[in-house]
């Protein structure tokens, strides 16, 4: 016999079970992919990828900081510690579907925020081509800054594995949000008019 409160307990472990799988297997497909790059992780080490991913900066974490050039590598920003707006770190690809879909919004988050936030497109150039995201960069319209991790130090320190990936940032330099994967629009504002408003 089974009290009424065992099944919520079950499903609820049935989907941490399914959740973790899904992040092997997204680490897995990653490392995978990224084998022949110069500095690409072992595919054979899931097991230190995996535990890199439990360190990775999450809510209520400091955001890590980093200086990277600018695409066209006429200035270098820095990125992370206290700021007098909340920052966007978005890292991204010209390879991934998914952030070529997530584009609009973040083009159109920054137009609309412009004045209470910061927004920094990563892109991931020890993974991506430079030719690639600048077409890129002009097709979506970027006007945001767009920074290149070319040797993938940002992404590191972020313990990114997956595209796209972003950090949203109080004003502090704590993150209020890890978000992997593409949301909708509306869960954004929902997300920055909080941030904006604290």
């Amino acid at each position: 016999m089974t009290r009424n409160g065992d099944v919520p307990l079950k499903r609820n472990i049935v989907i941490l079970a399914l959740l973790l799988a899904a992040v092997v297997g997204v680490v897995v497909m990653n490392l995978d992919k990224d084998k022949n790059a110069a500095d690409a992780r072992d595919p054979s080490d899931i097991q230190d990828a995996v535990s890199q991913l439990a360190e990775a900066p999450k809510k209520g974490a400091r955001a890590p900081s980093f200086s990277l050039a600018s695409l066209d590598g006429t200035k270098t920003y820095d990125v992370g510690g206290p700021s007098d707006k909340v920052t966007i770190v978005n890292f991204w690809a010209a390879w991934c579907g998914p952030c070529e879909a997530e584009a609009p919004d973040l083009v159109g988050l920054y137009a609309k925020y412009k004045g209470d936030i910061e927004l920094y497109a990563v892109n991931a150039t020890n993974y991506d081509k430079l030719r690639e995201a600048k077409v890129f960069v002009k097709e979506q319209g970027f006007t945001m800054p767009v920074l290149t991790d070319e040797k993938g130090t940002a992404g590191d320190l972020y313990k990114v594995f997956s595209y796209p990936t972003s950090f949203i940032v109080d004003r502090d330099g704590v993150v209020l949000e890890r978000i992997e994967g593409v949301i909708e629009r509306k869960q954004w504002e929902q997300y920055l008019d909080k941030a904006i408003r604290s």
